[in-house]
């Protein structure tokens, strides 16, 4: 699992007195941030200046076992794209300007988890120590889509220089609601029992991610030519599960070998 690069050297350089203020004939002033009542199993709270991200060249693989290797396609035509209007904050300056959850460039999909479903024998039994990053950079959630195992720290940063908030939701339930100054990062953990969690902004509306949770580690989300590569797979026959935010979920059946790489693809069709 890849993990966007980040430095916190960049954040800490930034002084918010060099930030242009939005002034009041330029853009309204920002809503209220409804925020999400106190519960024992949800952690938002800042993070240390000195706490080490994650650097994607230091991401490593799980050893040994063997790799799941395949292409996730898209037959038909995608759903047109939906114009997004952004309002006058100008620091959402260069943002895309459309939504399209179905990314299909070539007949290729991108944007979809693929995972191995519930616990396989051998795998971690605690959650990794590196961190599931979310960035706000544009007034937009990067990356969309993404997973995570279960307890594994989820951590926002806010590159705007404008108010940003991130509301976890799954299955209509609110997990979380962290506020989220110009320039800072902040910390959630969500309760155990949480899956597919969706990520909004109240502010900028448009602002969409999701976060994938899996009892293991052996998940990936393809890009943009439809790729996905699992690595590190204890040797076994397992359910693997292609999940996209609105075309839903397929499944397939792998057998992996010690050393040895397996193949599968799936195919989402275009609604009629």
């Amino acid at each position: 699992m890849k993990l966007r690069t980040l430095g916190l050297t960049v954040l800490g350089a930034v002084g918010l007195s060099a930030l242009t203020g939005c002034k009041k004939d330029e853009a309204p002033a920002a809503p209220a941030v409804p925020q999400a009542p106190a519960e024992a199993s949800i952690k938002a709270a800042p993070l240390p200046a000195d706490t080490p991200l994650p650097q994607e060249e230091a991401a490593q693989a799980p050893k040994g076992g063997g790799t799941v290797r395949g292409v996730v396609t898209f037959k038909g035509k995608p759903p047109a794209a939906t114009p997004i209007t952004p309002g006058t904050d100008p620091n959402c300056d260069g943002m895309d300007l459309v939504e399209q959850p179905v990314q299909v460039r070539e007949g290729k999909l991108a944007n979809v988890l693929v995972r191995v479903q519930g616990n396989v024998p051998g795998q971690p039994t605690t959650p990794p120590s590196s961190m599931v990053v979310v960035d706000q950079n544009r007034c937009t959630y990067q990356p969309r889509v993404q997973g995570a195992v279960i307890g594994q720290p989820l951590v926002f940063m806010n590159s705007d220089g404008t108010l940003h908030n991130v509301r976890g939701l799954a299955g209509g339930k609110q997990l979380f609601n962290v506020t989220q100054p110009p320039l800072k990062t902040r910390e959630a953990r969500p309760p155990q029992d949480a899956e597919i969690i969706r990520l909004k902004c109240d502010i900028h509306p448009w602002m969409t991610a999701w976060v994938v949770v899996n009892p293991n580690p052996y998940f990936a989300t393809s890009t943009e030519d439809g790729a996905f590569s699992l690595q590190g797979v204890p040797p076994g026959t397992y359910t693997l599960e292609a999940w996209h935010e609105t075309l839903g979920a397929k499944t397939a059946q792998v057998t992996v070998k010690e050393g040895e790489e397996a193949q599968v693809s799936f195919e989402f069709v275009a609604a009629k």
